[in-house]
């Protein structure tokens, strides 16, 4: 059971600190509003990983490879849902300039913001669907498969939480607030890559299949 545990950890970790779409986004948060705003974007995140993870033990990743429509449809609209993300971030600069300290995303918008970009990525429920595939035994048990849910889940809380924190900084934050524009429209040209390479790769597969 260690083996196990310690194998789907290790895969986890991986994919976790590998900068994706929820890392620019708990960063942006983090480094230009109140630490409360990036840790509810966080517990957005982490709720969707657990939900995820439990899905993917039930076989949603399963569902997704044998019904590539319906994986596709989530892939539109997590894309066009993240370039929406990124024109709200590119708009924001001018709209907070004379106010250094405003605050222009509030906790529950911030948790929304990543409940939503996390559950519009089926790739998720199909990256868990594989690694415990991979990692977990031919009939495990349903000690086994609760801890591996929250395994995933504890790991998530982690790294997220860390981050929130990190870049939550005094330091970070002057830093943030001396260059808004700038920060905001790079994470908005990040996120808005993620969402569109999200839309292109989908259309591309769609016509594949035509």
């Amino acid at each position: 059971m260690l083996t196990t545990f310690l194998t789907i950890a290790v895969l986890h970790w991986v994919a976790l600190v590998t900068p994706g779409v929820n890392f620019v986004l708990i960063l942006q948060l983090a480094a230009g509003s109140p630490r409360s705003v990036s840790l509810s974007a966080a517990a957005g995140i982490t709720t969707v990983t657990f939900l995820w993870a439990l899905l993917a033990i039930l076989g949603m990743g399963a569902a997704f490879s044998a019904h590539p429509a319906l994986r596709q449809a989530f892939q539109i609209a997590g894309g066009a849902y993240l370039c929406y993300v990124a024109w709200k971030l590119w708009q924001s600069p001018a709209a907070v300039a004379t106010e250094v300290k405003a605050v222009t995303t509030s906790r529950a918008a911030a948790f929304r913001m990543g409940f939503v970009t996390n559950v519009f990525n089926p790739k998720t429920a199909l990256f868990f669907g594989s690694v415990f595939a991979t990692a977990l035994p031919p009939s495990p048990g349903p000690a086994v498969l609760a801890g591996a849910v929250l395994l995933c889940w504890f790991n998530a809380v982690v790294w997220h939480v860390f981050l929130a924190l990190a870049f939550s900084h005094g330091r970070v934050q002057s830093a943030y607030q001396r260059g808004r524009t700038v920060f905001n429209r790079g994470a908005a040209g990040l996120v808005g890559a993620f969402g569109l390479r999200l839309l292109v790769t989908t259309m591309q597969e769609l016509r594949t299949r035509v």
